[in-house]
């Protein structure tokens, strides 16, 4: 259980740094990035399963998070001042 937890923390970690460096304009910063990240792998993970989508393995895990992230800090930059 908690193995689980930490792997998918690490992967959040990953999807948020990922979609940052993906995203124009480069998203929030490091941290912000990260803890949207971890978010964005709960997002992904709901949004690949109600498309049907299997995502397996760590891989998998991986991908459905940064899209995730992706989706989460383009929300999140509708709101951020410029």
């Amino acid at each position: 259980m908690l193995t689980s937890l930490i792997i998918f923390i690490l992967v959040g970690c990953l999807a948020g740094f990922l979609a940052g460096k993906l995203m124009r304009g480069g998203g929030f910063g490091f941290l912000i990035n990260v803890l949207l990240g971890i978010v964005g792998g709960l997002v992904g993970g709901w949004l690949f399963g109600v498309l049907g989508i299997k995502a397996g393995g760590l891989i998998g895990s991986i991908i459905a998070s940064v899209v995730g992230a992706c989706i989460v800090l383009w929300i999140a930059s509708l709101f951020k001042k410029k």
